[in-house]
């Protein structure tokens, strides 16, 4: 039995994955018919249900960080989950990227943090699910810009290279899913810059609308 998840409904074999529960309820009404909660367990709210074209879809919320993530893709694994996607956001560095792209990552240089615990030492990528990342970028389109982030168990800060993107859970969850034999690729949405640019909230929700329908859509094809 999982030790932080609590499964109300059934658990379906793919999943996207968000940081915040209210994400989990934007994308559970937006993806899903009739869905139904299958976790609340420490505010990591989960919601199961069939997509309009009548596949399983579960939209679990994974908490913040990495460490976090990584514990809530093992509960979903040993509860039969085989693929998953990230839909999360990200702070743009630098000026290759402007508030409201969506990135989908290529890898994630780990900076530190519990990767270290998960065979992934400071300095080195994880790698997404290759077949699973193509189809993501397929999805999205000409919104879907292949990058490599750095990632963090704590907020971005100063020591992140400039050119790059970062997020604090994609190493970690990406260094924990090939040892539980769960193929994960990651989309985010830049909402914010080093420079004090923040995305607002309508614009946020839409991109997370459109990204968490292009997950939805690949773990259907």
């Amino acid at each position: 039995m999982p030790t932080r998840l609590r499964p109300t409904a059934p658990i379906a074999p793919d999943a996207v994955l968000v940081g915040d529960p209210g994400r989990a309820l934007l994308l559970a009404q937006e993806l899903l018919e009739e869905p139904k909660m299958s976790n609340h367990a420490r505010g990591l709210w989960g919601y199961s249900g069939q997509t309009p074209g009548g596949r399983l879809l579960t939209i679990q919320a994974t908490g913040i960080g990495g460490p976090s993530a990584a514990l809530v893709l093992a509960d979903l694994a040993e509860l039969g989950v085989s693929r998953a996607i990230r839909v999360g956001t990200c702070v743009g560095r630098g000026e290759s990227f402007a508030l409201g792209d969506l990135l989908v990552v290529t890898e994630a240089r780990a900076e530190g943090g519990s990767t270290a615990a998960l065979g992934v030492a400071r300095g080195e990528a994880a790698m997404p699910d290759p077949g699973l990342t193509a189809r993501l970028t397929e999805e999205l389109g000409s919104r879907a810009l292949p990058t490599a982030i750095s990632s963090f168990d704590v907020h971005p800060d100063e020591h992140s290279p400039a050119e790059r993107a970062a997020d604090m859970q994609s190493a970690s969850l990406l260094a924990r899913a090939p040892a539980l034999d769960v193929a994960v690729a990651v989309v985010l949405i830049v909402t914010e810059t080093t420079a004090g640019a923040k995305l607002g909230q309508d614009e946020i929700e839409e991109a997370e609308r459109v990204a968490g329908k292009a997950a939805s859509r690949t773990l259907s094809s």
